[in-house]
């Protein structure tokens, strides 16, 4: 894949930040309040009217590297010295504390640096709130609408949420193609230092140095903060961001990530482990151990996707989210029609997983106590108005993966005829074995080439069955016309 030459075309790129940066300590830094910050973000133009561009020095809400370092500094304390940092809350080895948590290491550049990818399980009571919202890349303006809607409601008091009931969930790509990528990771590290065991930020593909490389926020950071920009603490904060995360209430569970499916992990232990809280390496992955457990049913599937399947999976230890192949909860998608073929390559970027792949391969992480009922993910988005993207657009912002009434016939329609037949409810139920994509936020690339203005969050409310779990979609306008 050309995929897994992007850490060789950033090698350069790397070498001139990593020497250009100051690499001093910071000094510690008086926090502004949510209020303050709100104000100081209120005049920056939206990433439509920036275009490429930067906004001038004078506009920057955090006026030096010393003031995002004030934040980004007490999380990775944070990381060394609460759970992560315990023992006790790992399932099976503990990752090495000599390199997971050195910050002056990095797999990236440093061979005997392992990079050491894990899974979350966060366990919740019946009756807790978790709200998700997908891709922001660089979008502040629509961040900030989201937060001062939960300010409104009573779910937040500045940064600190005010409900022990409720949960925050972000699922990845914070930054790269929008030019507000710093603010953005600010704002997220605020709500995580005021809420540690309340705010959940899982890892996308935009968390990593060869896509951040290639795609805007080290060349926007550098831009901002010239030689005080620390590189090597900058991107470090990524490695202590789950893969993928277990949300878990009674027997049930949902897998939240960025991408999709990675055939090669085994989250069994992780979920019936006892602690609210645990954390598990992904280690070796397994991949073909999918195609020995469910051999009758790939031995079923059309010569030409079954050949696809048995070429793709592949056992190995993961160099890097790239490398040697993708890491899957980072980076693969899902079919929109179940009609498609139930495994498929998407040249450049990953695999896609159809329906029965789905179900079967989750059915393989169910434990006598916990059953994996949903996925909740981001990630599948375009830049003009494919059938994901008209999909998402008709069923205001979450799109469950194939839906009875959808049908090939219909995979260019418009979103105004899609809404006839797509489920588009505010609130709307959570069948076992579903997928769902979140919206990317709309000041971004994406909601500019599919001319959409509204942000998305989904509200799901955990029950002590299953059949009432419920999911309820919000929708924000977001002013674009910022000056």
């Amino acid at each position: 894949m050309a995929l897994q030459h992007l850490a060789l075309l950033t090698v350069g790129f790397l070498a001139w930040a990593w020497s250009a940066s100051g690499q001093s300590p910071t000094r510690a830094r008086p926090l502004p309040t949510y209020e303050a910050w709100r104000s100081a973000c209120r005049d920056l133009p939206s990433n439509r009217i920036v275009s490429n561009r930067l906004p001038t020095r004078d506009k920057l809400p955090l006026a030096s590297y010393a003031d995002f370092a004030a934040a980004l500094d007490p999380f990775l304390d944070l990381c060394r010295t609460g759970a992560l940092a315990s023992a006790r809350a790992w399932v099976g080895a503990a990752p090495n504390a000599d390199t997971f948590f050195n910050l002056e290491a990095g797999y990236y550049l440093q061979p005997t640096t392992p990079f050491q990818p894990f899974a979350e399980r966060h366990k919740v009571a019946p009756g807790t709130r978790v709200l998700f919202h997908g891709d922001l890349h660089g979008d502040i303006h629509s961040l900030l609408t989201y937060l001062d809607a939960l300010q409104r409601d009573g779910t937040l008091d500045g940064f600190r949420i005010a409900k022990t009931d409720v949960r925050i969930a972000f699922l990845g790509d914070y930054t790269d193609r929008g030019r507000y990528g710093v603010e953005v990771l600010y704002t997220l590290l605020r709500l995580k230092l005021a809420n540690p065991d309340q705010v959940l930020l899982v890892r996308g593909n935009h968390e990593d140095v060869s896509l951040v490389a290639r795609y805007g926020f080290l060349a926007e950071i550098q831009a901002k903060y010239g030689r005080e920009f620390d590189i090597r603490r900058t991107v470090r904060l990524y490695d202590f961001l789950p893969a993928v995360l277990y949300l878990a209430s009674g027997t049930n569970v949902i897998q939240c990530n960025h991408g999709g499916l990675e055939p090669g992990y085994d989250p069994t232990l992780l979920l019936d482990a006892p602690a609210p809280a645990s954390y598990h390496l992904l280690g070796r992955l397994h991949q073909r151990r999918f195609l020995t457990a469910q051999q009758a049913w790939v031995n079923g599937l059309p010569s030409e996707t079954r050949r696809t399947l048995e070429a793709s999976l592949t056992d190995f230890q993961p160099q890097s989210p790239i490398a040697p192949t993708v890491l899957g909860f980072m980076w693969n998608d899902f079919t929109v029609l179940g009609s498609e073929p139930q495994f498929a390559v998407d040249p450049g970027r990953a695999f896609v997983y159809g329906d029965q792949a789905t179900r079967n391969l989750l059915n393989l992480s169910h434990t006598p106590k916990h059953r994996i009922r949903a996925v909740f993910r981001a990630h599948q988005h375009a830049g003009e108005l494919n059938p994901m993207m008209r999909r998402l657009m008709a069923s205001r912002g979450i799109y469950r993966h194939w839906q009875t009434n959808d049908h090939t016939g219909l995979l260019s329609a418009e979103p105004s005829a899609l809404r006839a037949v797509l489920e588009s409810t505010e609130s709307r139920a959570i069948p076992d074995g579903s997928v769902w994509t979140f919206n990317v936020s709309p000041d971004s690339v994406y909601g500019a080439g599919c001319g959409f203005t509204f942000d998305t969050a989904g509200d799901l409310t955990v029950a002590e069955r299953w059949e009432d779990w419920r999911l309820r979609v919000i929708n924000h306008e977001v002013s674009l016309t910022k000056p």
